[in-house]
């Protein structure tokens, strides 16, 4: 089974509400989906978000990257030699992390199916299931507290709380939900790298101080600013999850060695692709630190991705996988199914995905 071509396509599909958070505002998910077909005909998807202001990664980027970069090197190559295949990919062009995730998962997916097994399976796993979280956007306090109880009543369990711009205001927002939803959901705070080091305590502490019990606290600092992180992590009791600070397995060790934070959240858009991914959750298995997995605004093939590599590890033992939750369709055939906080895996093979708009055959 050797790679033939690969394929870029655009798929742009409507969001429920739009999606704010302290850095962007987003109406739809408009992403660069990959294909890669091998010479006996075998399909593997893959997806890209432009996240521009995260992974500095455009539609134009990604495209280029792939056809230009990726495509050339890849082609030709045998699926089985997996290990070679993503050597190859992680080579042939420097950072580009969305571009590799799309081309990435599309070879993990072919591989999968080459092994006659749920790409879940074969990367280990034997948990059918996970449950995800639902991301509140930012918005008025009053919004916010509907869209959460709107959220509770669909079934979830577990709210992420989008913060990070009005510091003082932010507390607000977290009683008003808390108050609304009562103590037995789960709040998970994402400043997205909103507050300062000392406005990050003041308000993590306001918090505990009045009892609001939170699941983590999410990138409260910028993502660079590590001496920060560490200090929020050492003065406050909720736990801190590092996101856009931990983009390979170098910044994993860094962060863990340096205890910036208590938590890690991968995302494959960040890691380039679920190999990377793997390298990550062995060095927290090694250090006994437990990671989310989260996702871009990324649509149904990206976050079945992520799911399939969260019911693979153990390590992971928090998803934040609702994508496809916040859009309001799916233009796609087959893989997991989305049944609110529930993402039940397929049995079928790979990724399970076999209807994919935008391509021509």
């Amino acid at each position: 089974m050797r790679i033939k071509r690969i394929e870029t396509a655009e798929v742009n599909i409507p969001l429920v509400t739009p999606f704010k958070t302290a850095l962007r505002t987003v109406d739809s998910v408009n992403d660069i989906i990959v294909r890669v077909v091998t010479d006996d005909g075998q399909v593997g998807y893959g997806e890209a978000p432009p996240t521009a202001v995260i992974t500095g990664d455009t539609k134009g980027s990604i495209r280029c990257a792939i056809e230009e970069f990726i495509a050339p090197n890849l082609i030709g190559m045998e699926i089985d030699n997996l290990d070679g295949v993503m050597k190859k990919l992680n080579g042939c062009i420097l950072k580009n992390t969305s571009a590799k995730a799309a081309v990435d998962m599309a070879v993990y997916d072919l591989f999968a199916k080459s092994c006659k097994k749920p790409l879940y399976q074969v990367l280990g796993g034997g948990r059918s299931e996970v449950e995800t979280d639902l991301t509140i956007s930012v918005n008025s306090v009053e919004e916010m507290v509907a869209d959460s109880i709107k959220a509770v009543e669909q079934g979830f369990q577990i709210l992420k709380i989008k913060v990070g711009k009005e510091s003082l205001k932010d507390i607000q927002r977290i009683k008003a939900i808390r108050d609304a939803v009562g103590k037995d959901i789960k709040l998970r705070i994402d400043a997205n790298q909103g507050w300062t080091a000392k406005d990050a305590v003041r308000i993590i502490r306001t918090m505990e101080d009045m009892g609001i019990e939170m699941d983590l606290v999410e990138q409260p600092v910028h993502a660079h600013d590590f001496e920060g992180m560490k200090y929020v992590t050492s003065q406050v009791y909720t736990p801190i999850l590092a996101d856009e600070s931990v983009f390979s397995a170098e910044d994993a060790i860094h962060i863990i060695q340096e205890k910036a934070a208590d938590l890690i959240n991968i995302k494959l858009m960040k890691t380039g692709g679920i190999y990377e991914a793997l390298k990550i959750c062995a060095i927290a298995e090694t250090y006994g630190v437990e990671c989310m997995i989260g996702c871009m605004l990324e649509s149904k093939i990206a976050v079945s991705a992520a799911a399939h590599l969260a019911a693979a590890k153990g390590i992971i033992t928090r998803a934040d996988l609702d994508g496809p939750s916040l859009c309001k369709e799916d233009p796609y055939t087959g893989g997991p199914v989305y049944a609110g906080s529930r993402i039940v895996m397929n049995d079928t093979y790979g990724m399970g995905i076999t209807g994919v708009p935008g391509f021509l055959d």
